[in-house]
This record gives structure tokens, C-alpha cells and sequence, in this order.
């Protein structure tokens, strides 16, 4: 049975982006998964799934994942840039390491991949998309998680995705963002559930599987480009 399109997902080891290399496969998508140690994540072997290792913050990963992409399955239709790092802490402790880290990994690896994936669906000529992992935190602070500069590259992805938005809607290349607020992952696992549960105004924590539902339905949405989704319990409606 041929399948629905070649989805990339960055960050494809564990937490959100594991759970959306799951939910691609299950709806028979071809995918292509990139971590640093992605080979030794737990997925069930299939026909249908590459791995490939590597920083995606260097560009030589980038092209390894989309010749990959090619090569195995012909074709690139969809991206989903969920590779990220978090880091909080008060605006004057942030190192300038802390900083570099934040850009290669939240910044170079959207810009990386999205450009060489671009390129191919410019060339192909069947519109595709791309799907960003960004925070509610980016408009919507709250005071007892500073982070400051990782929003600095989380608000850059943000305003990048409206931009390529209007740039590439000719094409029906589409650009959206899903903006989760607490997700029940391995970032969090040494965090109290009770404190991540004061941080929305649903006192809710999502599951990653929630999220990968947000960012399957915006890579088949056909007609939303320059969409923020926030799967957040409410956190970017304001105080609570």
C-alpha cells in the first residue's frame, strides 16, 4: 500500500516528537526521524521509518535527513521542526553557552532543514508544510518560569512561521506552529506535578500524544497556514 507522503520530524527520540513519529506511522505516512541517538529509540521496525543520527543544529545533518528522505521514499511533503532545548532561569544567570545552545538547536535546526525541504517541495510542486513546536510562554509569560532567552529563539520561530506563511501561500507550502504549555515528558520528569499543574488555568498537564494529535491535524489542514495552536489547558488566555 503506498503511503500518505515523507513527513520529517526533527527531535524524533523521545517525548513529543516520538509520540508524533508514532502518530505519522499509524496513519500510514513515510517518516524520516532525526535525534542525536535517534537509533537507539524504542520504535517498532517498519518499511515505512528511517533514522538518522545527528545534531540538527549542524547543517551537515540537515542534508542527511532530507537525501534520506529522498532516496528512501522519493519525495518530501511535510516537516515537523520539534527539536528543541529549554532553559530557565532568571534573565541575568543565562550564560553566553546557554545562549549558543539555544540558537543552534531552536534556530539553526528550523532553519537548516526547512530550507533544504523547501527547496524540494518548490521543486516537486504539490505544496506541502511545515510545523513548528513553539510555547505559549512566547506571548504569555508567567513569572515563576523565567525564561527569557529561550523565548528570545521560541518568539523567532513564532514570527518566522507568519513570514514563511505569507511568502510560500502561492505555492500551498503552509507554515503553522502548535504551542503546547505543560507536556507530560522526560523534560519534566524531575519537575512536581503539582507545581506543572498551577501553570494553566485547566491545572491540566498534556500528554504528548495530544500534541502529535495537534501536529497531524495541521499537516492535513489544507487551508491553515500561519496558525499558532496552543494545546496549553488555557495558559495564553491570561491570568488565572
Amino acid at each position: 500500500m503506498a503511503h500518505k507522503g515523507t513527513v520529517i520530524v526533527t527531535g524524533g527520540s523521545q517525548g513529543i516528537g516520538a509520540a508524533v513519529v508514532n502518530a505519522f506511522l499509524k496513519r500510514n505516512y513515510a517518516v524520516v526521524a532525526t535525534a542525536r541517538k535517534v537509533s537507539q529509540a524504542s520504535f517498532a521496525p517498519s518499511e515505512n521509518l528511517v533514522l538518522v543520527d545527528g545534531d540538527i543544529g549542524k547543517a551537515a545533518t540537515a542534508k542527511a535527513v532530507t537525501e534520506a528522505a529522498i532516496t528512501r521514499f522519493g519525495s518530501i511533503d511535510h516537516v515537523v521542526a520539534n527539536a528543541g532545548i529549554f532553559i530557565a532561569k532568571p534573565y541575568v544567570d543565562f550564560t553566553e553557552e546557554d545562549f549558543h545552545s539555544l540558537v543552534s538547536t531552536n534556530l539553526e535546526g528550523f532553519l537548516h532543514v526547512t530550507q533544504l525541504a523547501v527547496k524540494q517541495m518548490l521543486a516537486q510542486g504539490k505544496g506541502g508544510s511545515v510545523t513548528s513546536i513553539t510555547t505559549s510562554l512566547v506571548a504569555h509569560p508567567i513569572s515563576s518560569v523565567p525564561a527569557s532567552v529561550s523565548m528570545i529563539t521560541k518568539g523567532g520561530l513564532t514570527a518566522a512561521i507568519v513570514n514563511l506563511a505569507s511568502e510560500y501561500a502561492k505555492e500551498h507550502i503552509r507554515f503553522n506552529a502548535v504551542a503546547p504549555g505543560i507536556v507530560d515528558t522526560p523534560l519534566h520528569e524531575n519537575n512536581p506535578k503539582d507545581f506543572l499543574k498551577t501553570l494553566s488555568p485547566m491545572g491540566t498537564i498534556s500528554s504528548a500524544e495530544e500534541i502529535a494529535e495537534a501536529v497531524v491535524f495541521l499537516t492535513e489542514a489544507r487551508n491553515i497556514t500561519g496558525e499558532v495552536l496552543h494545546v496549553d489547558g488555557g495558559a495564553h488566555v491570561g491570568k488565572w
